[in-house]
Parts: C-alpha cells; structure tokens; sequence
C-alpha cells in the first residue's frame, strides 16, 4: 500500500508543468538555508566568540606568566649574586669575621633588595646554621638547618626552586609580612670540588607584584585569574573567590580549557602551566554568562535572512519563467523534427544549459541531414556499383558461351594448349557468373583467381610465378565473388610486369579474430609513399579516380558488409606489396558464423 502511494505520488509530481516545479523548487531552496543558515550561524557565532574568548584568555594569561617569570628570574639572579659575593662566599665557609664583615654582608643584601624592589628579604644561612638578613630574623633559637624549606633546597641540589606560602616557619620579618603575603624561593649554594651544600639562600617575594599583574583582569563579567604552584597550593587568587581546584584537573597538557560543574554552577577553565615557575594561571568565569555581541549578531543574520527569503520568493517566479519558456519552445522544434521536419533550427542566443541544449539540437539536426545525404549518396553507390556488378556479368555470358564453342574446335583440332588455356578462360566466366548469385563458396574464389592466373602465365610465361595457399576450410566459407581477380591483376600490371626480372604472387587465406583474412602478396615494383597515400584516401572518400580495380573492391565490401570491412594495403617502393582483405566469416547461405 505504501509502495502505490509513493508510485502515485510520483507521477502526480511528473505530471506537474515544470514551470510550477520550478517555482516551488526555488521557494525551497530559499525558505530551507534561511532555517538552516540560521541556525548554523548561530552555532558557528556561539563557537567562534567561544573560541575567541579562550585564545584571549590564553593570551593573557601567557602575559601573567611571562610578567610573574620576570619577577622569579630576579629571585634567581639574586641568589647567583650572593653566592658569587666575596664577603659570602666567606660566610659560606664559615669565616665569620669581624663587625665589619658583617656589616658590609648585610649592607650587600640590603642593596640588593632596594634593587629589586619585589623582594621582601633575603636569609642567607650556611651549613652551621648561622644566618645574615636585612629583614628577617629568626623567632626562637631552633637550628634553621632543620626547617622544611632548608631541607628543600638542599634537596633539589643546588637548583633554584620556588616552594610557595611560607607556613609555621622559624623565621619573621622586621615588616611583619603575613604568610599569605609572600612566597619564598630558596637555592642551595654547593661546593664546585666537594660538591658538598655550603648554605641555602632563603628570599621572600611579596605577592603584591603578582596581584598587580592579575587584579585588573576580568573574564566576561565575573570571571578572574588564579594562580597555583605545582603542589595545587594557591599562590593567588581574588579575595571574592571561594573555589577549590584540584591539582589533577591539569596535569593532562600543560595548557588548555575544560568546563567543570562546581558548587552547582558550570565553570569554564582556561590554564597554562609555567615551564620555568612550574606554576599554573588559570582563569575562571561561568559558561552561562550572556554574551551581548552574539544576540546583535544573531539579530543582523536574521534580519538578513528574512531580506533573503522575501527576494527569493519574488526572484522564484520571474527564474522559473525564463527558464521553462525557452524549454517549451524547444520542444514545439523538437515536435516539428518528429513529423520530419528537420529544417527547423532553436535561433536564441543563450550562454546557459538551455542554449547549449538549442545549440545541440540544432548540430542533430545539421547531423541528421548529412547523415540523410550520406544515406542517399551511399544508397546511389550500392546501384551504380550492382550495375557494373551486372554489366561484368553481361559480358562474361556471351564470352562463356563463345570460348565453348572455341573450345569444342580446339580439341576436334587436336590443339591441346590452346584447349586448356580456352578451358581455363571458360572456367573463369563461368564462377563470375555464378548463376547471378553474390556470394560464392572461397574455394570457387580461389580456383577463379588460379584460372584467371593460368591465362596470364600463358601470356607472361617465366616473369609471372604464383602459389596459392587454399586453407582446409576453404569448401566451408562463403564470400562475395570476384574479390581476388581485381587485386591480383592490379598486383600483375601495376607490380610485376612493371619489375625488372620474374616476379611472384602468393595467395594465402585463414581465419583471425573472428575475421576471414585473405593476403595477396606480391614482390612487384611496389609503391611510393604518396601513391598508397592516395589509394588509401580513396578508400575513405570511396572515389576511384585512379581506376585501380582493388577500390571497386574495397568499396562493394563496405557496402555489403560495413565499414570495418574492407581491404589495408602495405607497399615500399621496389619491395613489393601487400594487400589484405578483412572479411566475416560466412556459412552457406550467407550467415555469419560468429
């Protein structure tokens, strides 16, 4: 039931005039991409604004990075300077020296800390656990070489390493830095030879230089950056933000965006992990905060759709028209051309799919008239080529009938020669006759052209030698008569007597991809290359103006059999030549075998 309904359905549409189908065709095409492309164009804003935002992101929070970087290599060239100072470099090796010594030591670190004014202080302790500061000293008297962060520095072997808020230190500073105002890097100073750990160099850094560089950034309309060292510990982060972000939540790259569900709400996260600090910046905003840009733009594509629909609707008809009246007009040419009218040509002059199909009417018909001349020439050359068909039979009556009264005399004379060269005439005519039928058996071919071969040895005698090479098959196979006589007199006038010296013919026939071939062969006078040229010309043109007897050959085979029919001639000048006759392969009656 389905089926029919879907079956009616469709002849009902091709049924419908293909002016109406097109009209409705080009509403579609219009009223779909506006659905489509709006809906589309609003994923793909909705994307790229996203995508926007978090390549921004990512751009600052690269400038975060970079501007904190700046701020621990400073940290780190001060503890290559105070482990290259002279004065500690004594320190380090337990020289404590006197007043002065001591004086000049924090003098030092004092001037390295009004350079760089991001340090809140600088402890420099040795392996006795002894120390020097500008600013910090320590609250009881407990040795400092046992705290976390000395234990730290000596194990990371000397590299410089950044270990986040100080907690529960023996240490303060003369400014009462909080613990949640600075963040401490400490290095280890190594004995080049020994390789022994002389001392750790301990420097605050106050936090206030990485708030500075992240407090005025916003993300959306709530969104802000947070900064976390390598342990998941909070380096910074705004006073307004209260959430939790595990360390395993970025550990996969070392940049990228995920969205996660916290406290109830969808966060977007966009991150990147320091190299050199081994911290990460992250920055924070909620995926469902409006973005305002998106709604403007989805409201511009709509009102542009809604333009686009209106012009397609007007444009619709005015298309459908010219499209399908220069349609209905080339089918009253084409309705003309079934009644035989073909004189009748599409005249418009169009650039379109529709003028191309007038100008490829127009070449059917300009074709169906050359091919009607061409029917009409070929059917003229059918006749004019039976009638000299008729009139070779004509003759060869009257002349049987006379060689056979001549025949007759010469053996009641006794004249034996004259009689066998009088019987082979008689035998000649006798097959070019065959009773008016077209079609001989090849064997009746073969012996007529060895007759015909016999008369010219009588009159030749040694300059003309021939073999015939008669193929078993030859009793069984038909072919249209007198095909061989005419090519083996063109190989005797024009090849042979033209030859200084005797020459020699051989005939040979077999069968060849579903062909019968038949080869003349001669080692005659052969040839030139603008001769063949012009024999085979004619076999296109099919005009015998060179009256060479193979054309008449070539031609009546074509005519008979069809074009990929016929006969190929090969010649070289003083070499002889070659010709073959391609022929289907024929049983009695005229029918192809294959």
């Amino acid at each position: 039931m389905w089926k029919l309904t879907m079956r009616m359905i469709k002849l009902s549409i091709n049924n419908v005039p293909i002016r109406y189908k097109l009209i409705s065709l080009l509403l579609l095409i219009s009223m779909l991409p506006t659905i489509g492309l709006g809906i589309l164009s609003g994923w793909a804003v909705e994307s790229i604004i996203e995508k926007q935002m978090i390549d921004h992101t990512l751009q600052l929070i690269g400038e975060v990075n970079k501007s904190t970087e700046v701020y621990v290599s400073h940290m780190q060239n001060l503890t290559y300077l105070i482990s290259m100072n002279e004065e500690m470099e004594a320190f380090f090796d337990q020289k404590k020296g006197d007043g002065e010594a001591d004086y000049k030591r924090r003098s030092f670190l004092q001037e390295l800390t009004s350079l760089y004014s991001e340090a809140a202080g600088i402890l420099v302790v040795n392996d006795e656990g002894e120390m020097i500061s500008n600013e910090m000293y320590k609250r009881t008297q407990t040795d400092l070489t046992k705290e976390p962060w000395y234990q730290a520095a000596v194990k990371n072997e000397g590299i410089f390493k950044m270990i986040g808020k100080p907690v529960n230190r023996n240490i303060r500073n003369h400014v009462h830095y909080r613990e949640d105002e600075v963040v401490s890097a400490v290095r280890a100073v190594i004995d080049p030879e020994t390789q022994r750990v002389k001392g750790v160099v301990l420097i605050d850094l106050k936090l206030r230089v990485l708030a500075e560089a992240t407090k005025n950034i916003r993300l959306g309309k709530t969104g802000y950056l947070m900064i976390m060292d390598e342990n998941g510990g909070d380096i910074y982060s705004p006073e307004a933000s209260e959430l939790f972000l595990p360390k395993q939540w970025f550990q996969q790259e070392s940049s990228g965006d995920f969205s996660k569900r916290i406290k109830g709400e969808d966060y977007q996260l966009i991150y990147e992990t320091s190299a050199f600090t081994n911290w990460t910046t992250v920055g924070v905003f909620k995926t469902g905060e409006p973005v305002f840009e998106v709604k403007e733009i989805h409201l511009y594509v709509l009102l542009f759709l809604l333009a686009a629909a209106f012009l397609g609707m007007t444009a619709s008809y005015y298309l459908s028209y010219s499209m399908s009246r220069p349609i209905l007009k080339l089918n009253s040419f084409m309705q003309k051309a079934e009644s035989g009218d073909f004189s009748t040509l599409y005249q418009e002059n169009r650039q379109d799919e529709i003028g191309l199909l007038g100008k490829s009417f127009n070449r059917l018909m300009l074709r169906i008239q050359e091919l009607m001349s061409v029917t009409e020439k070929q059917e003229r050359q059918k006749r004019e080529a039976e009638l000299r068909a008729l009139q070779a039979q004509i003759n060869p009556h009257f002349l049987y009938n006379t060689l056979d009264t001549i025949n007759w005399m010469a053996r009641k004379k006794g004249a034996e020669e004259v009689t066998d060269l009088v019987q082979a005439l008689s035998k000649l005519f006798r097959i070019s006759l065959s009773k008016g039928r077209d079609m001989i058996p090849l064997s009746d071919e073969f012996e007529h052209v060895e007759n015909y071969l016999k008369i010219q040895k009588a009159r030749y005698r040694d300059k003309l030698n021939y073999s015939l090479e008669v193929p078993e098959f030859a009793g069984e196979r038909f072919i249209l008569k007198l095909v061989l006589q005419p090519i083996v007199e063109n190989a005797i006038y024009h090849g042979i007597k033209e030859k200084k010296g005797p020459g020699h013919i051989v005939i040979k026939g077999k069968e060849e991809d579903g062909c019968l071939m038949i080869k003349v062969e001669d080692d005659g006078a052969g040839m030139d290359e603008k001769t063949l040229k012009k024999i085979t010309d004619q076999f296109k043109k099919r005009e015998n103006t060179a009256g060479y007897g193979m054309i008449n050959v070539h031609e009546r085979i074509a005519l008979t059999f069809g074009e990929q029919y016929g006969l190929t001639v090969e010649s070289r000048k003083g070499a002889g030549t070659s010709v073959a006759i391609r022929l289907p392969i024929l049983t009695k009656g005229g029918r192809a075998l294959v």
